[in-house]
């Protein structure tokens, strides 16, 4: 008869312990994407995405240096040296290649050495998923400090002339630092809702390693609209919380839009009217993975949210995937 095979110590829980992020220092206003020649205005763009400007690296700046510097803040805000953390995963879609993928490059330049590091490309929805596998990883023992960061350099895939595209995507990295839950206190990440819409993969896509991202707007923003919030508040019935607990709303930065119409579904469902909704896109554009931690660090250098705060954050985009969960800032 076989020995039964060990398992290794589960925790009761995770949660953050810390935040940072990184932004490019060019910025690049409506004004300047109309100079080029493209067919648009400052009025224009505010109306349709509510982008006042947004961030662009230059060619001597990577997904990886993003991802270096914001996941260096998050260990500081943490307090930990890079030799604690066990895991690093970094959530992107923007690599120029995707060998050697980007986590065991940043996990080298950070110092965290001979620990497991992959890439997850989930689009925008990737620093979600990120979280929850994070997240479990602690739960089942196999870690105890996990680095997510979320980080892309969509200037570098995106058609400088294509009006759908060019207004809205932008550059840039936010991390957070995951670990186990004190014995005497409640898990700070709840349960992940997760999923995927394969019958609209076509709505975003980049055809081959040559081509630009292309999208179908309307029918992404038809689909946000009505798909995304019933994910939200299925990520507050696994957290076993409701709409009148949340504090802060972090919707993926897609659109100015979409993130006023989810909180005005939350709302309908409950959510309080002082609820704090995340509107980073407006300064920032949409960064895919690194929106939601971008967002956050940002609320909290404004002083916008604060620790202990009950944060709902829902990710969603190419794919189509989707996934949200409600967490405890740090």
């Amino acid at each position: 008869m076989r020995p039964p095979l060990r398992q290794l110590s589960p925790t009761a829980g995770a949660r953050i312990l810390g935040l940072g992020s990184r932004q490019p220092e060019q910025i690049v206003t409506n004004a300047d994407i109309a100079a080029r020649g493209v067919d648009t205005n400052d009025e224009w763009i505010r109306a349709r995405v509510g982008i006042v400007e947004r961030r662009f690296a230059g060619n001597d700046q990577s997904v990886v240096d993003m991802a270096v510097d914001a996941g260096s803040k998050a260990l500081a805000d943490a307090g930990l040296a890079p030799g604690e953390i066990d895991a690093v995963l970094v959530a992107t879609c923007t690599m120029p290649s995707y060998i050697p993928n980007a986590a065991a490059q940043t996990a080298d330049r950070i110092g965290v050495r001979a620990a497991p590091a992959f890439d997850i490309n989930a689009a925008c929805a990737g620093f979600c998923y990120g979280l929850g596998t994070a997240s479990d990883m602690i739960r089942a023992g196999s870690a105890r400090h996990v680095l997510v960061i979320g980080s892309e350099k969509l200037s570098d895939w995106v058609d400088p002339m294509d009006r759908s595209t060019c207004i809205i995507f932008a550059d840039g990295a936010g991390a957070a630092v995951v670990g186990p839950a004190d014995h005497d206190e409640r898990p700070g990440i709840g349960p992940i809702a997760a999923g995927s819409a394969g019958d609209l993969v076509e709505t975003i896509v980049v055809a081959d390693r040559n081509s630009f991202i292309r999208q179908e707007g309307q029918e992404v923003y038809r689909w946000a609209i009505t798909q995304i919030a019933p994910v939200a508040l299925r990520a507050l019935e696994l957290a076993g919380v409701s709409p009148a607990d949340v504090d802060v709303l972090v919707p993926h930065q897609a659109n100015l839009r979409i993130v006023e119409a989810i909180a005005k579904r939350m709302r309908a469902a409950g959510a309080r009217e002082d609820m704090v909704v995340a509107d980073d896109i407006v300064h920032s554009g949409n960064t895919s993975s690194a929106s939601i931690p971008l967002a956050l660090d940002h609320m909290r250098a404004e002083g916008r949210v604060r620790s202990g705060d009950l944060a709902l954050l829902v990710g969603f985009g190419a794919g189509l995937s989707y996934a949200g969960q409600a967490v405890v800032l740090p």
